[in-house]
């Protein structure tokens, strides 16, 4: 009986060992590298594909104001979504990040115009042309992610910001990403806010439910991932 107690204990001391911040350092390497190596033409075919299905939920369509950051060349491209919000009507509030902190402000633009190139290089609004939002009844939120579990939990970039600002955050968030930055389970903290929805090329995923677009998810990426992360430990 205490062999398989201290056997048990040994392993939770191996998984305490863990460095949690190394490894989700190589997942983020590992999901910026997709991303990175995505060929154009595919890219802008799921960019489309994923623009369609969002701006199809019913969620999108009952929401007054749409919460959006500006997409990088990386990322999933929002700026479609943006217009196509605009076109529908909708109030578009773009995140800003609080200098010296780790907060974030969003605020309502009417035009790419309103943006300017700030926090790691990404266009964020100029205060002094657009009003903040703080009311943040009837909008939808893109939360933006390298990558994205089945649970409806992310890897973010590191910042914290958006962590921060989930937490108070009312209304539906919708996690937008490649099928390709789909895995089974990602690290997660007590403090971590997954999303309600999420959206890919190739379906419409409630984190409660199985997803809902009639075609089969595929094959889960964990096992590339998991390889690519086992080669870096060896060469370590």
């Amino acid at each position: 009986m205490r062999q398989r107690n201290s056997g048990k204990s040994e392993e939770v001391h191996a998984v305490q060992r863990i460095d949690l911040r190394g490894y989700k350092k190589d997942l983020r390497d590992f999901y910026k590298n997709i991303r990175k190596t995505m060929p154009l033409e595919e890219k802008t075919k799921a960019d489309a594909q994923i623009a369609r299905r969002f701006c199809s939920l019913y969620q999108y369509k009952r929401a007054k104001t749409l919460l959006c950051y500006v997409s990088t060349p990386i990322e999933v491209d929002t700026l479609g979504i943006i217009r196509q919000a605009w076109q529908d009507g909708k109030q578009v509030a773009v995140p800003r990040c609080v200098d010296d902190t780790r907060r974030m402000e969003f605020f309502l633009i009417r035009s790419m115009e309103d943006l300017e190139r700030r926090t790691f290089g990404v266009l964020e609004p100029v205060p002094e042309r657009c009003r903040q939002l703080r009311d943040f009844r009837k909008s939808i939120c893109i939360v933006p992610a390298l990558a994205y579990d089945q649970d409806g939990f992310r890897l973010g970039y590191g910042g914290g910001y958006y962590d921060r600002f989930l937490s108070s955050y009312p209304g539906v968030k919708v996690g937008i990403v490649y099928h390709s930055c789909i895995r089974s389970r990602l690290p997660r903290g007590r403090f971590d806010v997954p999303v309600h929805l999420i959206v890919t090329q190739r379906y419409l995923r409630s984190v409660s439910q199985k997803p809902c677009s009639g075609s089969r998810p595929g094959p889960k990426p964990d096992a590339p991932a998991a390889k690519h992360l086992e080669n870096r430990e060896r060469k370590k």
